[in-house]
């Protein structure tokens, strides 16, 4: 097992890294920008190393700082959280050859799951099911390019490989408007991801965001935790998570997960990973995977008992797999609140100091934040301040407990969007797990 490691993120998921480390007898190094030098886990790791100013690209994003923190602390691995340079192949291939161990996949899994096309074609090689499109990129033939969406059926959705957290995508409803939104979309993509290769998958109505929680070794082992349902989105944003998903039986979910386990060996993935689907009337459609830990791993957690933090840990300190897929038993049902620092009508960002917190408890109740008395939120990063997991031996006794705990949370001196998500625990449709992906912009009045 690692000695000493660089938590090389920030707020809650660098406090849920530094937690599990110190059970597991890691030593910690937590970098920080000048922004950031009071935040929790800075506070309470074996080291700290200030990586530069507030901006993540001078950094969070900024690579050598990183790699001279972990240099000068004696550090052997970083483990990367998510967003920031959790999923970035270049990252992962300089801490490789620099000699660290990078708490993750191989820099080139990374790389072939981090392009779209390349991923879909793997999945399919591995049986996984996708959305139909255009089995790879677009061309720069006009002709062959409306003869495919029109092989496909409109509305189709134009994609950015190098694409993610819901950028890079543009639905198109009818053949006069593609070869003008391909064109808007390469150009968009080129900006945002350096890479303008784009493609086409046929555009799915109301369909819903089920994703597979999966964990695979160096020993050929690999399993799944069965599924989250994360229909709950603003702007291709989760909101609220759950699992499992309403809906889906036990046939179903041995079916998929095996699929998805499966491909995890093919690929020789490593670690903590998740498999991302669309599903719509009984059927799954691969859109894409992730390859780090998900900010909404804790449902997945509180109903299978699996420490998925500690399991990267194990994982890539080349330890085999700590579970057999006949071991996995869901119990329950657990919901998540992303709790975010933002006004919850129109959405703004508020930094600022919070001048009052105090986080609910009771049976079944798990708050992951960084946040307390005193904390000032800054203007540089993401909105989200933490998290509100609530778990109950059904799914109705945990919606119950969030709208309880969601009712006992207090944090004053910013605006937050606890409103909405209690506004949301008593809607109808979400009682009844009825929703997909367009109900919450719907009933929010941003979309028709």
């Amino acid at each position: 097992m690692f000695d000493k490691i660089v938590i090389a993120n920030r707020g809650e998921i660098a406090l849920r890294i530094l937690r599990a480390c110190k059970e597991m007898g890691i030593k910690t190094v937590a970098v920080h920008s000048t922004a950031d030098r009071d935040l929790k886990h800075v506070r309470l790791a074996d080291e700290s190393v200030c990586i530069g100013p507030a901006p993540s690209v001078d950094s969070y994003l900024n690579i050598p700082a990183l790699i001279s923190a972990a240099e000068v602390t004696d550090a052997v691995a970083f483990h990367p959280g998510y967003g920031f340079l959790a999923e970035n192949a270049d990252f992962a291939e300089r801490i490789e050859q620099s000699g660290f161990t990078f708490i993750g996949p191989r820099s080139e899994t990374i790389r072939l799951m981090g392009d779209k096309v390349s991923a879909i074609n793997a999945m399919k090689a591995s049986g996984v099911p996708c959305v139909p499109g255009s089995d790879g990129p677009v061309g720069d033939t006009p002709a062959e390019t409306l003869r495919i969406a029109r092989q496909i059926g409109y509305p189709v959705i134009i994609k950015a490989a190098a694409g993610g957290g819901g950028r890079g995508m543009r639905v198109v409803h009818s053949e006069a408007n593609l070869l003008n939104s391909i064109s808007l979309t390469r150009t968009e993509a080129a900006s945002a991801f350096g890479n303008d290769t784009v493609y086409i998958e046929k555009f799915l109505e109301n369909p819903r965001h089920i994703e597979i929680q999966v964990l695979s070794d160096s020993h050929g082992n690999a399993i799944h935790l069965g599924e989250r349902d994360c229909s709950m989105q603003r702007r291709h944003q989760k909101v609220i998570e759950e699992a499992p998903a309403p809906g889906i039986s036990e046939e179903m979910r041995q079916h998929i997960g095996e699929r998805c386990a499966k491909a995890c060996q093919e690929i020789g993935y490593l670690g903590a990973g998740t498999f991302e689907f669309l599903y719509e009337n009984g059927e799954f459609y691969f859109i894409e995977m992730n390859t780090r830990v998900q900010v909404e791993h804790p449902v997945t957690e509180m109903i299978t008992g699996v420490d998925i933090v500690k399991e990267q840990l194990r994982i890539a300190a080349g330890e085999p797999l700590k579970y057999t897929q006949e071991q996995i038993t869901l119990r329950g049902h657990a919901v998540e609140c992303r709790i975010n620092a933002e006004d919850p009508k129109t959405f703004m960002p508020s930094a600022g100091t919070i001048t009052q917190y105090h986080a609910p408890g009771g049976p079944g109740v798990r708050v992951d934040s960084h946040i307390y008395n005193g904390y000032r939120v800054p203007p540089y990063y993401d909105s989200m301040i933490g998290k509100i997991i609530t778990h109950g031996d059904t799914r109705q006794n945990a919606i119950a407990r969030m709208r309880s705990a969601l009712g006992e949370c207090v944090i004053e001196g910013i605006k937050c969007n606890i409103p909405l998500h209690q506004d949301i625990c008593s809607d109808a449709a979400f009682l009844t797990g009825s929703t997909n992906i367009h109900y919450l912009e719907k009933k929010l009045g941003l979309k028709d």
